[in-house]
């Protein structure tokens, strides 16, 4: 029975389910408490839904029962990185190579514990100025310049410009290029000069180098008189072509559309809300947040169709236009959100789970993740009730009892359980598998089902004779 629950919770592992592979796993380990693999999945499963206690809890006691074992060093190291501390996981790492050295696992993840680690050098001068590059929002500052607008349909650098956000330190590479440089100055806000000695704007004019001749006495006056304003020339400003000039125009119009939107969404004034939306949709197609606003107002209207169409469009959209992928993450949740809504079977939340396991890649957001559980224990009790069969139930119990008088035990107990799946709600099955649990040693989850028959059925006898010898034992 505990490699039955083992293969389940591998299989829901393998589909993405974390939180269906922890149960299983969690079943398996009620019935095989001193199996290692089965603490190292449960703790793969909790890390892999951020719940990294709970998966440091099970990697410990992979650990601790079986110290040889190079993988729970593995689940260990992973546990302590996700709770922020890389010390303790490159510790974790460094112990379970030394039992397995070619481990590829183990090797990467101490790659990643030590790229964690806090540095002890202060950061280069061209790190420090390669940081302003870091964040989505260059994007749209390059955007809205005129002057580097076009960089951006050019893939050469666009290249460079990822490199940069990827790695501060390799600015220096791409300095000679005029494009980075003009860049650069857009971000820090000032002229640079390149290595040619050209620079990347207009340029200030020089002060003479000859002497020059004495003032008039006209001009001694003027010296005389206190200055009150910088003789410095401002930079002239960036003449804006019509076309630009009507296209922030749109922009700025569309972003009072979408305010007279989520004003009247809080009202609860969704046909003004959608119109809104769908005004500022037409003056700007360059931000999404119109989309899945509008794909809010569907929701919250319970026209799910036309919700799953704008997430479905500012999706796509967001990728195309290299959107924050918190946007991109916001779509697919909503999205998720009304296909949950419209399920009228189990298996139609595999899709809607599916939704928000990709939106959690995108952005791992707490309330996209209740979602996705909401949705999963949905789908759970959707299954129980397709699969609830009174009749076939009570066929189980008796095929249980038979075993049971055999002293099969194993196979009474399979039987058992599922009858209680067929029908949960039946206090004698509880009992009869309580019993097979106590001829099996497996005093815990005797107690457990002798305590459950009797919350079913207070004034059934035979449940409190079950917790007895279970406890007792």
């Amino acid at each position: 029975m505990a490699d039955e629950a083992k293969a389940k919770g591998n299989a829901a592992f393998s589909a993405g389910r974390f939180e269906e592979a922890a149960r299983h796993f969690g079943d398996a380990i009620a019935l095989a408490p001193d199996n290692h693999v089965l603490y190292s999945n449960r703790s793969a499963a909790y890390a892999s839904l951020g719940r990294y206690k709970e998966a440091l809890a099970d990697a410990e006691r992979t650990v601790a029962l079986r110290p040889d074992w190079a993988k729970g060093y593995s689940r260990l190291g992973a546990a302590r990185l996700g709770l922020g501390d890389p010390a303790a996981a490159v510790e974790a790492y460094e112990k379970g190579l030394a039992l397995e050295p070619s481990n590829a696992a183990l090797k990467d993840g101490l790659a990643q514990a030590r790229q964690a680690l806090p540095r002890a050098r202060p950061a280069s001068g061209a790190d420090a100025i390669g940081n302003v590059f870091q964040g989505a929002d260059i994007w749209s500052k390059i955007a809205a310049d005129p002057t580097t607008r076009p960089y951006l349909e050019q893939p050469d650098f666009t290249q460079m410009l990822r490199e940069v956000q990827r790695n501060p330190g390799s600015l220096n590479n791409y300095l000679s290029d005029p494009r980075m440089v003009q860049v650069l100055s857009l971000l820090l806000n000032f002229r640079i000069q390149t290595q040619n000695g050209s620079q990347a704007s207009e340029p200030a004019p020089e002060p003479s180098q000859s002497t020059p001749p004495p003032p008039s006495p006209k001009q001694q006056q003027q010296q005389k008189q206190p200055e009150t304003k910088s003789r410095e020339p401002e930079p002239e400003p960036v003449e804006m072509t019509d076309e630009e000039k009507e296209r922030k125009e749109k922009k700025a119009a569309a972003q009072k559309e979408k305010e007279a939107g989520n004003a009247a969404y809080k009202k609860k004034d969704f046909e003004t809300a959608i119109q809104h939306y769908t005004k500022a949709m037409e003056l700007d197609d360059e931000d999404i947040s119109y989309l899945t606003n509008r794909a809010a107002v569907y929701l919250e209207m319970g026209q799910y169709d036309e919700c799953i169409k704008d997430c479905d469009v500012a999706v796509e959209r967001g990728r195309e236009l290299r959107a924050d992928f918190k946007m991109i993450s916001r779509a697919l949740t909503r999205k998720g959100t009304a296909l949950a809504k419209l399920a009228k079977s189990s298996k139609d939340y595999d899709v809607a789970i599916e939704t928000f396991q990709k939106a959690l890649t995108e952005h791992r957001n707490p309330d996209t993740l209740k979602r996705l559980n909401d949705a999963e224990r949905a789908k759970k009790d959707l299954e129980q009730q397709e699969y609830y069969d009174p009749k076939l139930a009570d066929e189980e119990r008796e095929k249980g009892n038979e075993f049971f008088k055999q002293q099969k035990y194993p196979e009474a107990v399979k039987h058992y359980t599922e009858a209680l799946r067929r029908n949960p709600k039946d206090p004698k099955v509880y009992s009869n598998r309580a019993a097979c649990y106590t001829k099996l040693g497996a005093m815990p989850e005797g107690l457990k089902d002798a305590e459950k028959c009797i919350e079913l059925d207070p004034t059934f006898a035979k449940g409190y004779t079950r917790k007895a010898q279970s406890n007792f034992s």
